[in-house]
């Protein structure tokens, strides 16, 4: 059996933070003022042997909050009708009280202290959740409130890739150009290739830290 303290938890391989993989797809750049469109989250366990791998999912269609602007450059982008009425859109707040549930389960059961956010282009999706969440008037907010794990910049440093499709491409991990920009893809090809990239550092003896 594995000991908590071990090098093969994710409380001790992250300093006590939780990696969640997230990405939302919106209608525009600014989070507080554009409409958050789709949003998946995927947590992360690690085997008994320490490698990374994925856990739980969960995404969701949103519906506009309102007063958000829809701008039509990016719907033309990420093809999402919010219209269309076989979406089953649920609002911010339904979203994040589930993708919440999920995350504060995996806290408990991974002994963490907070849930930091994994994204592909972080900042990005950072702001679009925390701007979720305060409009939603949450009380408890698992995620950091500013640290987050950039796929796009650990991407460039181990693969000289900076775009989640190249990146994917160069890890080995397959990706479809044609199931793009669908939150729940993306987060899912984002999870696979973090996971690639943490576990390569192990490989390379780069973990646990007393080896170095």
């Amino acid at each position: 059996m594995i000991k908590k303290n071990s090098f093969n938890t994710l409380n001790a391989r992250f300093r006590g933070f939780y990696p969640v993989v997230i990405d939302v797809e919106t209608a525009g750049f600014n989070p507080n003022t554009d409409a958050l469109l789709e949003i998946a989250a995927i947590t992360l366990k690690m085997d008994c042997n320490g490698w990374l791998k994925i856990d739980t999912k969960i995404n969701f269609h949103i519906k506009s909050f309102p007063g958000a602007t829809l701008q039509p450059s990016a719907l033309a982008f990420n093809g999402i009708d919010p219209y269309n009425p076989l979406r089953s859109a649920v609002t911010e707040y339904e979203a994040l009280n589930e993708i919440f549930k999920m995350v504060r389960q995996g806290l408990k059961s991974q002994d963490c202290n907070r849930a930091i956010l994994v994204a592909h282009n972080a900042a990005f999706d950072h702001g679009f959740l925390m701007a979720a969440i305060e409009r939603s008037d949450f009380k408890y907010n698992p995620f950091h409130p500013f640290v987050t794990f950039d796929t796009a910049t650990l991407s460039g440093l181990v693969l000289g890739q900076t775009v989640l499709a190249k990146a994917c491409i160069c890890a080995g991990i397959v990706f479809d150009n044609n199931k793009a920009h669908s939150a729940i893809y993306d987060t899912e090809r984002t999870a696979m290739l973090f996971c690639k990239l943490v576990n390569r550092w192990k490989k390379l003896g780069g973990w646990p830290a007393s080896v170095l």
